[in-house]
């Protein structure tokens, strides 16, 4: 119903999302990795234009409207081929995969179709209406879905645990590659992507390391980590890697780069605000054996909750110190256990807290290690509380009736007028005892009368 008078709402709302990026982007030559291109456009310019046109139309109201939606609709646009990346886009250790969106303004794009105009002709402008109206309905519905998943979340977490304070709990924005790697002056944005396809294609062959899950989890760390860490990588590698004393080489190549990169970033991967959360997982986890599942659960209903990539990069990081972490594997040092090592070693990165304990921070980081392959699941708990929301929604009804718990009572109207009225004459007494205290000076009356009418000004 929303959707069908908000398409009658918009009547010849002009001009579309397309339009809008064809006529407002800023379109010129531009140089990257020492190659110029013509009619190329930025991803945050196109962001920008997004966002812009969002806030115009009648679908969303401001409230709906973030940085990270502009980028969902951007990628919506590019996977409709509407525009393109610029240049050949090199994965390392990656299988092929579709074009990744980013919001920067170093990735560059360009239209598909050059010969649209910001001008369109007619007979165009039913598809491209039909895809700006697809993408707002997608938008609306993963808006809606979103929020309902963070709610009920957030609700069974507090089942889980104890958190204080609600206000601002977990509202993190993705962080973009730029923010995860330090400034942009500090980025090799010359030609280091040769040097990942040297990497790849003509200094090493790789297809060994897919038998060896040490390797490969190590090697699915190195997606995330910047230009000048790959190249240092292509750098030490030893020439013949199939030999089977190559092997060792490459896991100490590969795990000091890992240490070396991690212990060179300010921030550990699991935010220091979210230390309420990190104290109630670890209260559960040092409990008798029952609240293990407890501890769990609420370990993978706070990681849905994290940005995307820093829930993905922490994926990989658990999963490859697990491996690390087992005996028979690699040694890592000669006088200690490998377990021992990574724990001690690891923990910084992933927890970095002063309030906590180092041996509070261990036991979750290890806790978290061996628990790597389940923390990325999503609860059935959390499913079926998600599902009969959703339900609920799509069938009109109120969702809060029934939330499949409760933590408090829902009362009726009269009930709440007739609590509503008590408490304000218990009020009224409060400050009438308050007046006639001879205790308190006239002054002390004032501030406290003051201080009083600024939250109950009708008493």
């Amino acid at each position: 119903g929303v959707w069908r008078r908000n398409r009658g709402a918009r009547g010849n709302m002009s001009p579309s999302i397309i339009h809008a990026l064809h006529s407002q982007v800023e379109i010129k030559r531009r140089r990257q990795h020492l190659k110029t291109y013509k009619n190329c456009f930025t991803g945050s310019n196109a962001v920008d234009v997004v966002l812009s046109h969002l806030m115009q139309s009648m679908y969303l109201s401001c409230n709906d409207i973030s940085r990270l939606k502009g980028v969902r609709v951007c990628q919506v646009l590019m996977d409709h081929k509407v525009f393109e990346p610029v240049g050949a886009k090199l994965y390392l250790f990656k299988n092929e995969k579709e074009p990744e969106f980013e919001d920067t303004n170093t990735s560059l794009y360009k239209f598909v179709n050059s010969s649209l105009t910001p001008f369109l002709p007619r007979k165009n402008e039913d598809n491209e209406n039909l895809i700006s109206e697809g993408v707002f309905f997608c938008l609306f519905m993963v808006s809606v879905i979103e929020d309902v998943w963070k709610q009920q979340t957030l609700l069974r977490l507090l089942q889980l645990i104890d958190v204080p304070l609600l206000e601002d709990i977990l509202v993190s924005s993705v962080k973009t590659k730029l923010d995860c790697f330090g400034k942009e002056e500090d980025l090799i944005i010359s030609n280091t992507f040769l040097d990942r396809e040297v990497t790849l294609n003509t200094k090493t062959n790789f297809s060994f390391y897919r038998l060896d899950k040490w390797l490969y989890a190590a090697i699915e760390c190195l997606e995330y980590f910047p230009d000048q860490f790959i190249v240092m990588v292509s750098q030490q590698l030893p020439q013949s890697p199939n030999k089977p004393s190559s092997l060792n080489t490459y896991k100490k190549i590969l795990f000091d780069i890992i240490i070396k990169y991690y212990s060179q970033k300010k921030d550990s991967l699991l935010a220091t605000q979210d230390l309420d959360i990190h104290s109630g997982i670890i209260e559960l986890i040092g409990k008798k054996k029952g609240n293990t599942d407890q501890a769990l659960e609420a370990s993978q209903l706070y990681l849905k909750l994290l940005a995307p990539n820093i829930r993905e990069e922490l994926h990989r990081l658990l999963a490859f110190i697990a491996i690390a972490s087992e005996s028979e594997g690699y040694k890592l040092q000669k006088q200690f256990d490998n377990r021992a090592v990574i724990i001690k070693t690891c923990t910084k990165f992933i927890l970095q807290n002063k309030t906590l304990s180092k041996p509070q921070a261990e036991l979750l980081t290890q806790f978290l290690m061996d628990n790597h392959s389940e923390l990325f699941k999503t609860p059935s708990t959390l499913l079926e509380l998600t599902s009969r929301r959703l339900q609920s929604l799509l069938e009109g009804q109120d969702p809060d009736i029934d939330s499949g718990f409760t933590f408090c009572q829902r009362v009726t109207t009269k009930e709440y007028e007739d609590q509503k009225q008590q408490t304000n004459q218990y009020l009224l007494a409060l400050v009438q005892g308050m007046d006639n205290d001879p205790t308190i000076t006239l002054k002390q009356k004032k501030k406290l009368i003051k201080e009083f009418r600024k939250y109950h000004s009708l008493i």
